[in-house]
């Protein structure tokens, strides 16, 4: 099991550099989902057995993160009428390599945290570090409103991965709450997203300035 574990956070982590270096918004929508897809098997892995408490988690994973938000969010994307993250921060390529800093940094630093000790043999705590650092510079170095949604979404893939380090005294009907937020967090977004479109003709964060005048 540990071995699938880790086969799966290695192709999360993959997934957040190849999400960095893609300007087509589509893309980085469809690696969100696929990722999520991938997220979804954590508990089963983690757990070690199959219980009613694990089943609901991974469905409802697979249901929120792989099916219902990335298609809520393309939805949104084709009413916006847009495709691409043109004018980002910084670069794709900076992206890419500060991506990939992060992932080297919390490779070699989350050893020291205390719950790693406990982990020592799957990559749980290095993957949710990089990829919560993913989320960020997806916040941070993006415009387009629904770039952001994006960061914000693999920000919480990240936390969902660290929530798997306490799944043996946290209840995951705990983390099925946190799905649940989340998917009537983003359903709000979306919302606002096309309200933004439809007011400013634009999606371009920097646009709401105007909002001073």
């Amino acid at each position: 099991m540990i071995h699938l574990l880790n086969a799966i956070l290695v192709l999360v982590l993959m997934m957040n550099l190849f999400a960095l270096g893609t300007s087509r918004i589509m893309t980085v929508i469809q690696t969100v989902a696929a990722q999520g897809a991938l997220l979804s098997l954590i508990p089963l892995l983690a757990h070690g057995h199959l219980t009613l408490p694990v089943a609901l988690a991974t469905i409802a994973a697979l249901a929120l993160k792989g099916i219902a938000i990335p298609s809520m969010m393309a939805h949104a994307l084709r009413d916006a009428n847009i495709k691409r993250e043109v004018e980002p921060l910084i670069g794709l390529l900076p992206s890419i390599i500060l991506g990939a800093l992060g992932t080297v940094f919390a490779l070699l630093f989350a050893s020291q945290l205390p719950l790693a000790g406990e982990h020592a043999d799957s990559l749980l705590v290095p993957a949710s570090f990089a990829t919560m650092l993913t989320g960020f510079i997806f916040l941070t170095t993006r415009f387009k409103a629904l770039s952001q949604v994006l960061g914000y979404l693999v920000l919480e893939n990240g936390i969902f991965i660290f929530g798997m380090l306490l799944i043996n005294v946290m209840p995951l009907m705990v983390e099925m709450g946190v799905l649940l937020d989340l998917f009537v967090g983003i359903f709000v977004i979306c919302i606002i997203v096309n309200k933004i479109n439809q007011s400013f003709s634009s999606m371009d964060t920097r646009q709401l300035v105007s909002l001073k005048e």
